[in-house]
């Protein structure tokens, strides 16, 4: 796609997508999206940490060797200086009960230990391999609340659009009839996740630095997204919904056959 670079972005912000690239497999999909067999120590940790509301970092690991147990005092100490704060798991990815968990996550044949970061709505924001944890890595996997709703979508292979606006922004109600008319859409509503981000927020910087996007526009503006996490379009102003499917079609058709670059538009 010819605007992904601008967005190799989401994913890519926290290491999702080299990961998934080097093991030639997708990035993790939603903890929230998927069924995991009871039971299991990793589904039953994700299971209370998103009850809390809080973040869940699972330690995977498969030997119990000199590497496992450095990484593991490493992740031990760096989840306990994570804010805010944040639950841990160790998980032994060959367990009876913990096999499809790992391979609903693409980590059957990865390296390991390995940790992955879980947002509450069950977004995986992170993806660490053992050799490179430190506490700043850790701390690092935990994304803003519009971030995680971004990641969380694109991870259920939906489309995204990004609403950049607040009380002071102009045009506001014009930047969201486009936006709105499209999830209003029989056919596209379903597969459309709308989210909404104050750009004076600073807790949204990162996210807004990954969209090019200016904290102190003027202008309401409006990003879409299509998974795996390739910017579509960036609009200021204004949109319609026929703008916006022309925009979802043109980079639909100039992803590769098969590549998976981007959901095809349904018709």
């Amino acid at each position: 796609m010819k605007t992904a670079a601008a967005i190799g972005m989401i994913a890519a912000a926290f290491g999702l997508n080299a990961f998934a690239a080097e093991n030639n497999q997708s990035p993790p999909a939603s903890a929230a999206a998927q069924a995991t067999p009871a039971g299991g120590k990793g589904a039953a940790a994700m299971q209370q940490a998103a009850s809390a509301n809080k973040y869940l970092f699972a330690f995977f690991y498969e030997k119990d060797d000199e590497a496992t147990r450095a990484a593991r005092k490493t992740f031990d100490e760096g989840v306990k200086k994570i804010t805010p704060a944040a639950e841990s798991v160790a998980v032994d990815r060959t367990a009876a009960g913990e096999i499809a968990l790992a391979a609903k996550y693409g980590l059957a044949q990865a390296p390991m230990p390995l940790v992955l970061a879980i947002a509450p709505n069950g977004a995986v924001t992170g993806g660490i391999r053992g050799g490179d944890l430190n506490e700043q890595r850790l701390q690092d996997a935990v994304a803003s609340p519009g971030l995680q709703r971004c990641l969380k979508a694109l991870q259920d292979r939906k489309l995204v659009f990004v609403c950049l606006q607040n009380g002071q922004t102009k045009e506001n109600d014009a930047a969201m009839k486009g936006v709105n008319e499209f999830k209003a859409d029989a056919q596209l509503g379903e597969s459309t996740v709308v989210v909404k981000v104050d750009p004076s927020d600073p807790k949204e910087a990162k996210l807004l630095l990954q969209l090019k996007a200016d904290p102190k526009a003027q202008t309401a503006s409006t990003a879409m997204l299509a998974p795996p996490g390739m910017m579509v379009t960036k609009l200021d102003g204004p949109t319609s919904k026929d703008a916006l499917k022309a925009a979802l079609q043109k980079a639909t058709a100039s992803c590769a056959p098969g590549s998976g670059c981007c959901s095809a538009p349904k018709k």
